[in-house]
């Protein structure tokens, strides 16, 4: 997780300086800040593209490694006994190599998505209007979708290489006839993580405008002096949140796949862990958790 917050942050300086670089560059800015035009909205969205791309790939990247790792714990826990052991390795490896296709490909989709939602939220701004504010909902009900389906499809791709889309099917098929239909859409982990990284992503927001008025920076309107400074704050903190929290949510995803497919091995090899798991389940979903 660390080296992909690392990554990330990095990555995320790079696309601000050439993102920057650019806008100045095509809105014929000068130096004190005023531009004489508004930029390329082509440019713009291959740029946003560019940045979620790459994050998610990352993000993903750390997504399969932990799903690998949690899975041979559940499997085979002597080989994952330490954060710097095999089990580790392996899996970053093989989320490296083997599986890299997979998580390209749906990275780039959940990527595109979030590119065109952010160019519709950009309109909204400019012209609130009634079929802008549909879209945006629509965009942001499909990204809701395609994000809930990816999450799940890559545990399968940790656990057992599988296509991105081969791993999206066996695992609703599972869940579907385990009947856990009810307990995954009830999940709160997923929820309690994005506000974090909101709130976090508002506190750096906020920080990015104090940053620009203390450096004097005009981008010719006052409210894109403001709103600017504070997108790309909170864009940053949101996004490297994400990155960090993302772990956690990987691990319970993880544990909920393997829990579904081989609860008899958590029970043979973590004896203590199940017992309370299960307890505990039954309690929360008596109607729908039938081990």
């Amino acid at each position: 997780a660390y080296s992909s917050l690392a990554l990330t942050f990095g990555w995320s300086i790079c696309w601000s300086i050439a993102a920057v670089s650019t806008t100045y560059v095509t809105n014929g800015c000068t130096a004190d800040g005023e531009c004489e035009k508004e930029g390329s909205p082509f440019v713009l969205f291959l740029f946003l593209v560019s940045y979620y791309w790459t994050v998610q790939v990352i993000n993903n990247v750390t997504h399969v490694t932990v799903a690998g790792t949690v899975g041979t714990w559940w499997f085979a826990p002597q080989e994952a006994a330490s954060c710097c052991s095999n089990a580790v390795r392996d899996s970053w490896k093989r989320a490296m190599t083997y599986s890299f296709g997979s998580i390209c490909f749906g990275s780039l989709i959940v990527a595109i998505i979030q590119a065109i939602k952010e160019m519709v939220h950009q309109m909204r701004n400019q012209d609130d209007g009634m079929l802008l504010c549909l879209a945006e909902c629509l965009i942001g009900c499909i990204e809701g979708l395609v994000e809930y389906f990816n999450k799940w499809a890559f545990v399968f791709v940790g656990l057992y290489g599988y296509t991105f889309m081969e791993a999206g099917k066996n695992v609703m098929t599972l869940f579907r006839s385990k009947g856990w239909t009810t307990i995954i859409t009830d999940m709160l982990v997923d929820a309690v993580l994005t506000m974090t990284s909101v709130g976090v992503g508002v506190i750096t927001g906020v920080c990015g405008i104090l940053v620009a008025q203390s450096l004097g920076l005009d981008l010719g309107d006052a409210n894109a002096s403001i709103g600017g400074p504070f997108l790309v704050g909170f864009v940053f903190g949101f996004v490297l949140a994400g990155v960090l929290f993302s772990v956690v949510s990987s691990a319970v995803n993880t544990v909920i796949v393997c829990y579904a497919e081989a609860p008899a091995e958590f029970q043979q090899n973590h004896p203590e862990l199940s017992d309370r798991m299960r307890e505990a389940w039954r309690q929360a979903w008596p109607n729908d958790f039938r081990y």
